[in-house]
């Protein structure tokens, strides 16, 4: 079992940064590809961002030139630095782990993220 454990979230204005972390423990060593994903009020959770342990990215078109994702292997940490943020970009943003064959996966509390001025 992996358990995630996401922290950064807060209320930021417009324009403004926020970096989100995500701790991972437990079963570590099988997890592969380490993302964020978002849900808003009234809509389906989202991929923002997701990378590999080869260091592999991919992005949200809504996410891309905007936030950046990172992943320390060593910390067994993924981090997500979200610039120029828009009220759009609301929602609880959650961590996930997933094994190599994506057939396991691990998810966060979830985090809150508001964007407002």
């Amino acid at each position: 079992q992996v358990q995630l454990v996401e922290s950064g979230g807060g209320l930021v204005q417009p324009g403004g940064s926020l970096r989100l972390s995500c701790a991972a423990s437990g079963r570590i060593f099988s997890i592969y590809t380490m993302g964020w994903y978002r849900q808003a009020p009234g809509k389906e959770r989202e991929l923002v961002a997701a990378i590999t342990r080869g260091g592999s990215t991919n992005y949200a078109d809504s996410a891309r030139g905007r936030f950046a994702i990172s992943r320390d292997n060593a910390q067994n940490t993924v981090y997500l630095q979200m610039n120029s943020l828009k009220p759009g970009d609301t929602a609880v943003y959650y961590c996930n782990a997933a094994s190599v064959t994506g057939s396991s996966t691990a998810w966060g509390q979830g985090t809150q993220v508001t964007v407002s001025s």
